[in-house]
């Protein structure tokens, strides 16, 4: 699953962006990948592992509540 989302421009400032992708991991259980930063710069990365899917899908879910209530919208959504 993954979601992608992004601030609203403004005069002057490069839009902000939030990435988060939740991948299987090649071992066992599920990665939640965290990016953000402003366009066109490198963003910062954090990742975070999860036993089931479920706890990450529950984790990526309250991750991209908190940036819609920052502001963000969301741009593109791929996955269930």
């Amino acid at each position: 699953m993954r979601i992608y989302l992004q601030t609203p421009p403004d005069s002057g400032n490069a839009p902000r962006y939030y990435h988060l992708l939740l991948q299987k991991d090649l071992i066992s259980g599920w990665n939640l990948v965290h990016e953000s930063g402003r366009q066109g710069s490198s963003g910062r990365v954090t990742k975070k592992h999860f036993d089931e899917r479920e706890a990450g899908v529950a984790a990526l879910i309250n991750a991209r509540d908190a940036q819609l209530k920052r502001g963000f919208r969301v741009v593109f959504v791929k996955g269930d």
